[in-house]
């Protein structure tokens, strides 16, 4: 599943008028980069999910066969249900095994074939150093296992894998998915990993330019 659905507040003016995912750099569409990375894996069956210039989204990416995948839309309507209430929401079009979620508004060049879950964990997350504007990170991690400490933390990735169990007792509706890795830690169910190779979060104008910056001179 790839999450397209946010407003992209700290990016406008820019989002006023498209949806985040489409931004472009390095001469495509964020989303688009990450398509091709599940192509590459062989994850042929996408679930995006829509609300703000959703219709843009759909227009643009159509059913995926342009980009080697086979997209299923999951539309939330005019207001957003954060991440834990769009994956929710989705869960009928994911099947009843793990799958994989990925935010569309960052770039990076994680491996998506070689993330696993391992049972008994619920979910798998991947974690990066901390980049300069988030330096205190969201969780740490003692040897495999995901855990809240106020030291020695790492960010999330945005990328995940997640079983369908991880969203027991959840009710449709708007939600955000911190309560949930916060209750799957504290079973021992969230497992990590850190992943030392290139990511960006690209929530802002600043950090859209300047990551185009870095893939124009690569070009």
């Amino acid at each position: 599943m790839v999450l397209a659905a946010g407003r992209g507040e700290r990016m406008r003016p820019l989002t006023d008028a498209l949806p985040k995912p489409l931004a472009k750099v390095g001469g495509r569409a964020l989303i688009a980069w990450h398509l091709a990375a599940l192509a590459r894996a062989e994850i042929r069956d996408v679930v995006i999910n829509l609300s703000w210039l959703g219709g843009q989204l759909r227009d643009a990416l159509g059913d995926g066969r342009d980009f080697g995948v086979r997209i299923s839309w999951s539309d939330e309507g005019p207001v957003p249900l954060e991440t834990g209430g769009g994956i929710f929401r989705a869960l009928p079009l994911l099947g009843s095994k793990p799958f994989l979620v990925v935010n569309a508004d960052i770039w990076t060049d994680i491996d998506f074939g070689r993330l696993q879950l391992q049972p008994p964990a619920h979910a798998h997350l991947v974690l990066t150093a901390n980049p300069p504007h988030h330096p205190r990170g969201d969780f740490g991690l003692d040897g495999d296992r995901v855990v809240n400490r106020e030291s020695e933390r790492l960010t999330y990735s945005g990328v995940g894998v997640y079983s369908p169990e991880f969203f027991a007792g959840c009710s449709a509706g708007r939600f955000p998915l911190r309560p949930l890795l916060n209750r799957a830690i504290a079973s021992g169910s969230l497992t990590g990993e850190v992943h030392r190779g290139q990511w960006c979060d690209v929530g802002t104008a600043e950090r859209l330019a300047s990551l185009s910056a870095q893939l124009g001179a690569l070009e």
